[in-house]
This record gives C-alpha cells, sequence and structure tokens, in this order.
C-alpha cells in the first residue's frame, strides 16, 4: 500500500532550519562581543560620567538572543528526529507552531508541516508507532 505523506522530506526541511537556526544564533555571539568591546571602552575612559555602563544592556541583549536561538535550534533538531522516527505527535506538532514564529521560512514549513500534521493518515500512522 503507497503511503502518501511527505513526513520524510518535513524532516529534511526541519533539520536544515535547525542548523540555519544555529548559524543566526553566530549573530548574537558577535553581539555579546560587541557589548564586552563596548563596555571595556567605556571601562577604559574614566573622563565621561555616565551612570551606567551601556555595554552590558548590549551583553543581556546578546545573551538572551543567544539562548533563545540555540533552544529554538536544538528543538527544531529534535523535531526533525522525531519526524524521521515518527513518533511524539505533540511535538511535532508545537515545533511547527513555533516554527511559525521564525521568520518567512519558519512561516512556511509550520504551515505546511501543520497541514501535513492534521491529515487522518499521518495522526494514525503516529498512533499506530506509539
Amino acid at each position: 500500500m503507497q503511503s502518501n505523506h511527505n513526513l520524510n522530506t518535513f524532516s529534511i526541511l526541519f533539520l536544515i532550519k535547525g542548523i540555519l537556526t544555529l548559524c543566526f544564533s553566530i549573530f548574537f555571539m558577535f553581539y555579546v562581543g560587541l557589548g564586552f568591546f563596548v563596555s571595556s571602552a567605556v571601562a577604559f575612559d574614566q573622563s565621561n560620567d555616565i551612570p551606567f555602563n551601556p555595554g552590558i544592556i548590549v551583553i543581556i541583549i546578546g545573551a538572551i538572543g543567544l539562548v533563545i536561538t540555540v533552544t529554538i535550534g536544538l528543538l527544531t533538531i529534535l523535531a526533525s528526529n522525531y519526524l524521521k522516527a515518527v513518533k511524539n505527535y505533540n511535538f511535532i506538532f508545537a515545533m511547527a507552531v513555533v516554527s511559525c514564529l521564525t521568520g518567512i521560512l519558519g512561516i512556511l514549513l509550520g504551515v505546511f508541516a501543520l497541514i501535513e500534521l492534521s491529515k487522518l493518515e499521518v495522526k494514525q500512522l503516529f498512533e499506530r508507532n506509539n
């Protein structure tokens, strides 16, 4: 019997999106580095009388962005593995929804994955593998 689902394709697409998200986290590493640079430049120049160090704010924003992007990237790769094994339907469904919040590539991948996951034959396939 021919199965008419695209779970292997979505598994590959989730893997690619997870890797791209992890690559995007490099931007936040540079942001943290910029924060350290600004922080050390302000600390080195004692002639200015600013009440706080603006480099600390840049470091905090960069660190929060880094944690969020790495977490989403790793969870997307984990969803790719679950799609390949056809298990954890709820986790994959939740990651497809989260993927819709992460830019145009994520919106396209998330919407099409949600459409695919909503098919009755795909739901039954996940129920058989539990």
